[in-house]
This record gives structure tokens, sequence and C-alpha cells, in this order.
């Protein structure tokens, strides 16, 4: 059993590097506005058990775009626009199903 308080817990890069920084980075892309469509799309749910999304620093992952992290799984999503937020709370959030088009694959 998990001693998190949430069932879900949505941590969305709002990182925001220097300008002229090698790497891009989260926030440049929309971060922000990532986090308000998350919370104000799950508010609108009505979802009974306890999920929370917030704003998070960088999760290392930027050459991949707009990044976001799903625990207790740690499935990472890469390249997540405002579009794709409702798939992944339908899909994931909801049915515990990985959007697998989104998710993160980690090269070796």
């Amino acid at each position: 059993m998990s001693d998190s308080i949430y069932n879900k817990h949505i941590f969305i890069c709002t990182n925001q590097r220097a300008a002229g920084a090698v790497r891009k980075s989260c926030g440049e892309a929309h971060g922000l506005d990532v986090v308000n469509a998350f919370k104000k799309k799950l508010k609108e749910k009505n979802i009974a058990v306890p999920i929370r999304a917030q704003k998070a620093g960088c999760l290392d992952i930027c050459d991949f775009g707009q990044t976001i992290v799903i625990y207790p799984e740690g499935t990472f999503y890469v390249g997540v626009e405002l579009n794709d937020i409702d798939e992944i709370i339908e899909e994931h959030i909801l049915n515990n199903r990985i959007v697998e088009r989104l998710r993160f694959q980690k090269i070796n």
C-alpha cells in the first residue's frame, strides 16, 4: 500500500532556462499553460479520487518537448500539447491505460 495521499500525481515541467541556453526547456514551450489546463480539466471532471496536477522543475529529458510524469506509475510523457490533455486524463488517469504515442521510450 502506498503512503501517497493522491491516487495519481501529475508533475508538469515548467523549467525556464536562461535566454540563449543550449538546451530548450518546457517553460518556453508552454509549461504553465499545460499545468493550468490539467487543473481546469480535472476539476471539470469532478473525479471522486484524490488527484493532483502541479508544476515541477526540470525532469531532464528536455530534448523531447513538453514533459510530464504521472505517479505512482512513474510514466513519463513527452511532446505533450494542450490537445493531448483530455486523452491523458481519460486514458491514463481514469482508465489506467498508458498513452503509448506520448510515452517516453528510453533508448539504451
